[in-house]
């Protein structure tokens, strides 16, 4: 499957999609990049005057690329219309902030996938290569009746 095939497959969209690009992926994990662009609406109220990306988004965009990019790719020619990726948990740590217009980096590890459960530990950086935050992200692929 190609990087770009499992971009197109994701069940998200403008304003809700965080993967820009993904730079690798097998059986073991994923990378990928999001850069958080300046004009996104959560900026103009978090916080005033000094906007920084909400952890839940951080966190969201850790799943979309280091979760849900795999699970697609793990999933392969069995991924279908009724398939349903759901995010089931996260632990997060939180280490610097995000500021407008930071590209980030967003690696994670398949910790085990069977009978549909997929966890994975994932990590963030900022471009200068430094932790941003990292955690333990959870979900699970089954299919709509």
């Amino acid at each position: 499957m190609k990087l770009t095939d499992i971009i197109k497959q994701l069940p998200y969209s403008e304003p809700f999609l965080f993967v820009d690009e993904l730079l690798h992926a097998d059986e073991n994990g994923v990378t990928g990049t999001y850069t958080f662009k300046e004009n996104l609406d959560f900026y103009k109220g978090h916080f005033k005057n000094n906007p920084v990306t909400p952890g839940v988004i951080l966190t969201e965009t850790m799943a979309q690329i280091g979760m849900v990019c795999l699970g697609i790719f793990l999933l392969g020619n069995e991924l279908g219309e009724n398939t349903v990726i759901a995010f089931t948990s996260a632990d997060m740590e939180f280490l610097k902030p995000v500021y407008p217009n930071e590209k980030v980096t967003v690696t994670s590890e398949k910790l085990f996938f069977r009978f549909g459960k997929l966890k994975c530990n994932a990590i963030m950086k900022n471009e200068a290569g430094q932790e941003v935050c990292r955690g333990v992200l959870a979900g699970m692929i089954t299919k709509r009746l």
